[in-house]
């Protein structure tokens, strides 16, 4: 089976399916696995291709270096080995895995986007969970911190700037360098990791959606991107984590389409969802719906006051979506669920769908921006919205962050992982 019918097979799974479900279609179809990696079983260019091994997945690389200390693990419900969590096979390898750290919707995916999630135990372990999305602080204290040697992550990250697992794995490294810990990457493909698009972040508007000076969509995985923001400096006060390891993939290269076994996140579950989220996130800074309490989030964008068009949808309340924006209220908009997966990674940010929405609605003397500048936080400069305002064209505002692209391919260089 070739890349793109391999990819618009898991189109053809429905938008509520999990992403387990939909690669349990991709067995049938393969003959592969749904052991948590890449299947692939068909020769390319001639040449068998390897399934991908995660990190987590190469115990011979990590149980030797682990063994004997105490562990604090930053992980959900992403952290899969196969048919098991990351935490179990540590456990099961006689590791002393002291304490849990838990991110955005916490340890077992369970919470809403945004939503506190307050420090419990795990209830198969007994493990306590630190939560770092509590609404407190995104640092543990010295008490947690006595109780571990090593921190070590294993998170499904999607290589979006403003994706919060990354964000995450930097306060925790700076935790680290803060306390004298060692700090261990257990790397995954990122599924975005074919593309570098977008304005570098200006530093002013540095937020929990944006935390380090990269482009929107940035090219690399959370090991390589530990290494730079370790290498660059970029860490509190320029402190660096002196025992920084990462063990990372096997057979994975920037260009490999790595499908995910797992959903990310609630509001990500599908490939496409996840491939037009570059270009979709932005309106969480608007009035504009992309599909929050709906079964096809990240796949479409509409408004209430939208004007001339066919496709109609009504935002209801639902897990990972409680509160979603136009909730109860019927939106027209645009359906993207038919686009071809290859041409939109192919296109990589696509400003088109914001401006058309930003227009249309000024038309209708409607509000577009949220009151707060959450969309220049999110765009990571100010400069977007003034040309959105002055007319200016998708490719005209593309080509004014062309320069700085190119400027961070040669500085991210060092530190990359895999092939390009």
């Amino acid at each position: 089976m070739n890349t793109l019918k391999h990819l618009l097979l898991l189109l053809s799974c429905t938008a509520t399916l999990s992403m387990s479900a939909c690669n349990s279609a991709d067995k049938a179809a393969s003959g592969g696995s749904t052991s948590g990696v890449q299947v692939n079983t068909e020769p390319r260019d001639g040449v068998l291709v390897q399934p991908v091994k995660p990190g987590a997945a190469r115990t011979d690389q990590y149980v030797p270096l682990l063994k004997g200390k105490r562990i604090a693990l930053l992980s959900n419900q992403t952290g899969m080995v196969g048919d098991k969590h990351v935490l179990d096979v540590m456990l099961e390898k006689g590791l002393n895995v002291t304490v849990i750290f838990s991110p955005e919707h916490g340890f077992r995916g369970k919470a809403d986007a945004g939503e506190h999630v307050s420090s419990s135990i795990d209830e198969k372990t007994g493990i306590p969970i630190a939560s770092l999305y509590d609404g407190k602080s995104r640092y543990p204290g010295k008490e947690t911190m006595d109780k571990f040697d090593v921190i070590v992550t294993d998170l499904q990250d999607v290589g979006l700037r403003f994706y919060t697992y990354y964000v995450t794995m930097i306060n925790l490294m700076e935790a680290a360098a803060e306390h004298g810990k060692d700090f261990v990457v257990f790397d995954r493909p990122n599924p975005n990791g074919m593309t570098v698009d977008g304005p570098i972040l200006d530093m002013n508007l540095k937020s929990g959606v944006g935390r380090l000076p990269i482009p929107t969509v940035y090219g690399m995985t959370m090991g390589e991107l530990a290494l730079m923001a370790n290498g660059e400096g970029w860490l509190k006060n320029g402190t660096k984590v002196k025992n920084l390891q990462v063990i990372p993939c096997e057979n994975y290269t920037h260009q490999t389409r790595y499908q995910l076994p797992i959903a990310p996140s609630p509001n990500l579950p599908n490939m496409l969802s996840i491939y037009l989220y570059p270009s979709l996130c932005y309106f969480e800074g608007t009035t504009v719906s992309l599909g929050r309490g709906t079964d096809f989030p990240f796949q479409c964008y509409g408004h209430p006051q939208m004007t001339g068009y066919s496709f109609e949808f009504t935002p209801v309340s639902r897990f990972g979506a409680k509160t979603p924006p136009q909730q109860d209220k019927l939106c027209h908009g645009v359906d993207l669920r038919g686009l071809d997966p290859e041409m939109v990674i192919a296109q990589g940010i696509n400003l088109e769908y914001v401006i058309d929405a930003y227009n249309n609605l000024k038309k209708a003397g409607a509000q577009f921006y949220l009151k707060s500048n959450f969309f220049d936080k999110l765009m990571g400069t100010t400069r977007v919205r003034q040309m959105i305002e002055e007319g200016k064209t998708a490719a005209q505002i593309k080509a004014t962050w062309r320069e700085g692209i190119e400027i961070f391919k040669k500085q991210r260089r060092p530190y990359l992982l895999y092939p390009e």
